[in-house]
């Protein structure tokens, strides 16, 4: 059963941007990391940033899909598309982790590691939106 707080637009709102602006925030220090030259550190820091995307962003896409999506398509049978969507959305997202978790063991901390860094960041940023205006604002 999902809890209010996904019920409610402000404060799944506040969930998404608190979210991404950690994220954002890890990405960048993995950046600066790099740039100052302290490799170890920063692979470090990647290592980090991919525990994050897992236990935040991704466990809250797991608690969405786990009775949210599911009861707002009952509340709105309009939104069946929608949640589809979304829900695939979640699917990429949790393919490129998986596939940044394996680069990193077999190449280390490449450009194009950093690549995929930056695509979570913009999927996650343009689901985040579209699932608020989609689920909340036409609902």
């Amino acid at each position: 059963m999902p809890g209010p707080s996904l019920r409610q637009l402000h404060a799944h709102h506040a969930i998404h941007q608190g979210g991404l602006s950690g994220a954002v925030a890890k990405t960048e220090e993995v950046e600066e990391l790099l740039e100052a030259r302290e490799f170890e550190v920063a692979r470090q820091a990647a290592d980090h940033l991919i525990e994050y995307w897992e236990t935040r962003i991704l466990s809250h896409a797991d608690a969405e899909e786990d009775g949210f999506y599911q009861e707002m398509a009952e509340n709105n049978p309009n939104l069946q598309d929608t949640v589809l969507r979304l829900t695939r959305d979640h699917e990429l997202l949790r393919i490129i982790v998986k596939d940044v978790k394996a680069r990193l063991s077999e190449e280390g901390l490449t450009p194009e590691v950093l690549h995929q860094f930056h695509a979570l960041l913009v999927l996650n940023a343009i689901h985040s939106r579209e699932e608020e205006r989609l689920l909340f604002e036409e609902a």
